[in-house]
């Protein structure tokens, strides 16, 4: 799909708004934005287009936003959380740290975007979808193509693999909750720790690595299977896989920031957000996630989850405080330590 979404496609997507612009409190919303950094700009400045709002966004990875607003709790600068996976939503919802929000378009979603608000009390909601995986550089791997997580721990790999810090990288985090529930926590550990061995670097972005795999800075990089197929269409030698053995994926979320500056433009934006005009400028960003929106069309690139095996994910146990923080703690002491 290479549709171009038009000035009146979205004035007529916000006009079914029960908030206009002109009922904001102050005609600016400070966005924090937790996917690729050009997504961010393509939804700012088309969202300041339509409602003339001066939207003020800070690109940082999931956890280090919610590390941000936690930070912020009392005092909040920030209005909407808008990107990144789910589980660090999930765990700002528990804490309190984000406000209960029931947009009219939830009719209009995914039912994996509904569970998402059902389980956070309606202080978050899924946006888009996308499952885990890897990417690697054809150019530099020789010999079987690599399918399955366990081919990430063959010698050939040393010192050729990158994934982010599961602390500042929803997408590690992901990957993480991922192998514990695929293999159990001790032997997820275990892997974890054998893999480490095949790790050039722990990125702080989650999409960092597939960046390094399409330049040859690296052979593999471990992300999101969408951000993979972004590397490949412009022209990377980068192939995907979806892991044989099952993998995990993401609800990318949607948060409003409890007590923040703006809380009326914050409800615009979010009832946008949620809009299959705003969600289908995704693929204007080279972003190839499965829009939540069920009217949004899904670029033909995306993945198709369907065909991938995916884990029953519990996004509640893995998006709560406790598990998450205790994760974690867990991996700082026996991998990040290594």
């Amino acid at each position: 799909m290479k549709k171009l979404i038009s000035v009146a496609s979205l004035t007529a997507a916000m006009s079914a708004l029960s908030i206009s612009a002109s009922q904001a409190s102050a005609d600016e919303l400070v966005l924090y934005c937790s996917v690729d950094e050009n997504w961010c700009r393509v939804m700012s400045e088309a969202f300041q287009r339509e409602t003339g709002i001066n939207v003020l966004m800070t690109r940082r990875s999931s956890g280090e936003t919610y590390a941000q607003i936690r930070a912020e709790s009392g005092q909040p600068r920030g209005d909407v959380w808008w990107g990144g996976t789910g589980d660090p939503h999930l765990q700002a919802a528990q804490e309190g740290l984000t406000a209960r929000y029931e947009s009219p378009r939830l009719g209009e979603l995914q039912d994996w975007a509904v569970r998402q608000a059902e389980a956070s009390d309606y202080r978050t909601v899924g946006i888009y979808a996308g499952g885990l995986g890897y990417g690697y550089n054809t150019r530099l791997v020789r010999g079987d193509a690599p399918a399955c997580w366990s081919d990430l721990l063959d010698e050939r790999f040393r010192d050729d693999v990158q994934v982010a810090n599961p602390n500042s990288s929803g997408t590690a985090y992901t990957m993480l909750a991922t192998l514990v529930q695929l293999f159990g926590e001790d032997k997820a550990f275990d892997f974890m720790r054998e893999l480490n061995a095949n790790i050039s670097q722990y990125t702080q972005s989650g999409s960092a690595p597939i960046r390094a795999a399409a330049t040859g800075e690296t052979a593999v990089g471990i992300v999101f299977m969408h951000d993979a197929v972004a590397q490949a269409v412009q022209g990377a030698p980068i192939a995907t896989v979806a892991p044989c053995e099952g993998t995990g994926y993401e609800i990318g979320s949607m948060s409003l920031i409890d007590g923040g500056p703006n809380p009326d433009n914050a409800k615009i934006w979010y009832d946008w957000a949620l809009s299959a005009e705003a969600q289908a400028l995704a693929v204007q960003a080279n972003s190839f996630q499965v829009p939540s929106n069920s009217g949004a069309p899904t670029p033909p690139e995306a993945p198709r989850l369907e065909d991938v095996k995916l884990i029953d994910y519990d996004f509640e146990r893995y998006g709560s405080s406790e598990v998450r923080t205790r994760l974690l703690q867990r991996w700082d002491r026996e991998i990040g330590s290594l």
